[in-house]
């Protein structure tokens, strides 16, 4: 084997052997010694923080439906919806959490760490539908106001409140995820959901003002509508493998023709494998094969240091 072919297999230098009582495509999705630490997994995502507020929201949001039909209280039936929506997307949530943990396969080279966002835009789309029909029935209620009962309303409001105070905190300690910052924003929703329903309750037990119902409905829901259409761009982001927002994808091309060697660069990509993991493909017009190897070194160091990307595969292609 010459020089210029050995140079070129530093793209994929194997320097330690492959674990062979792992899966049959281990030593295929192996990174070794050089290799970028970017395992294709992610780890320390917390399961049991999403299973328990699963468990409370969807819990709670049983009796705020009963008790929401039963009092003809929009605000209380709105924040039973935004319950149930998000029992869906704390289940979504779990899934994805639990998928993004499993290695890469035959089928899934990159892994599942793209389950998160997939997951977060779904709860997003589903958030959407329910601010729609939460507006929509407001404004028929403001039309053909309803009896409400104040103070049915107020209590199950209060209790409600605190049970998404407290799912609220425990998915706060987990903010490393998108998908469970997703989950966090149906979560607030619900809070304000539970305060405007105290709200209502209160205005309506003591005045006897039915029009406060919709009205603080219709609030709650443009204020989630702004925290959800945030979720929904990160994520959209995400899945269309764009560039990721803290690079600058036109420097980092003349950052890399500006390495010794380097004459031109062309087909650079660079995107995220999984949210915050940013990976860059892209070919390498080189002075020479013999200088591969020094290039090499000073592109990964430069795209480390001053990019932070990590996971990099570059084509060389030699001027001579």
């Amino acid at each position: 084997m010459n020089r210029e072919s050995d140079a070129t297999l530093l793209i994929y230098t194997l320097v330690m052997q492959p674990d062979q009582t792992s899966s049959p495509t281990a030593h295929l999705h192996a990174h070794h010694r050089g290799d970028a630490k970017h395992a294709h997994v992610i780890e320390g995502r917390k399961t049991t923080v999403l299973a328990l507020a699963l468990l409370l929201t969807l819990g709670f949001a049983t009796v705020e439906v009963v008790f929401g039909f039963i009092s003809n209280s929009l605000a209380l039936i709105s924040d039973a919806g935004h319950m149930v929506t998000d029992a869906a997307s704390l289940g979504l949530a779990l899934l994805a959490q639990a998928m993004s943990k499993r290695p890469p396969s035959a089928r899934n080279s990159f892994g599942y760490g793209r389950a998160e966002a997939l997951a977060a835009f779904i709860n997003g789309l589903a958030m959407l539908a329910v601010v729609a029909w939460i507006v929509i029935e407001a404004v028929q209620r403001f039309a053909a106001p309803q009896a409400v009962q104040g103070s049915t309303v107020l209590i199950v409001a209060g209790v409600g409140l605190a049970v998404n105070l407290g799912v609220a905190w425990l998915l706060a300690r987990d903010q490393s995820s998108i998908n469970t910052r997703a989950a966090l924003v149906h979560v607030m929703g619900d809070v304000l959901g539970s305060i405007a329903a105290l709200a209502a309750g209160a205005v309506i037990a003591t005045t006897g003002w039915m029009q406060a119902d919709p009205l603080l409905s219709v609030l709650v829901s443009l204020l989630i509508l702004r925290s959800t259409v945030a979720i929904l761009r990160e994520s959209y982001h995400s899945l269309m493998e764009a560039v990721p927002k803290s690079i600058d994808y036109l420097q980092v091309g003349d950052d890399l023709a500006a390495v010794p060697g380097v004459l031109s660069v062309h087909d650079l990509h660079v995107w995220d494998m999984s949210p915050g993991e940013p990976a860059l493909i892209g070919h390498l017009h080189i002075r020479s094969m013999r200088e591969w190897p020094d290039v090499l070194l000073l592109v990964k160091t430069m795209l480390l240091e001053k990019h932070g990307i990590d996971h990099i595969t570059l084509q060389p292609e030699a001027h001579e």
